[in-house]
C-alpha cells in the first residue's frame, strides 16, 4: 500500500501519550505541563505513563 504524500509542515504521525486530547497542530490543542508527573516526565525513578515521560501533555485550550 502506498501512503499519500504529506504537506509540507505537517507532523509525520507522531506518538500520543494516554493523557493527549488531541494531536499536535490540531486548532484547539495545546502544550501544558503533565498534572501527574507535574512536567518532570516523572513519577518516581519511572518515566510518567501518561505523558510518556516527556512531562507535557496536549489539552483542548479554550471552550464555552
Amino acid at each position: 500500500m502506498s501512503q499519500s504524500p504529506k504537506a509540507p509542515g505537517e507532523p509525520h504521525n507522531p506518538t500520543l501519550n494516554p493523557g493527549d486530547q488531541g494531536r499536535p497542530g490540531t486548532p484547539g490543542v495545546g502544550e501544558n505541563l503533565c498534572g501527574d508527573c507535574k512536567g518532570t516526565g516523572r513519577i518516581g525513578n519511572r518515566p510518567c505513563p501518561t505523558c510518556g515521560g516527556t512531562g507535557i501533555v496536549l489539552e483542548e485550550i479554550g471552550g464555552a
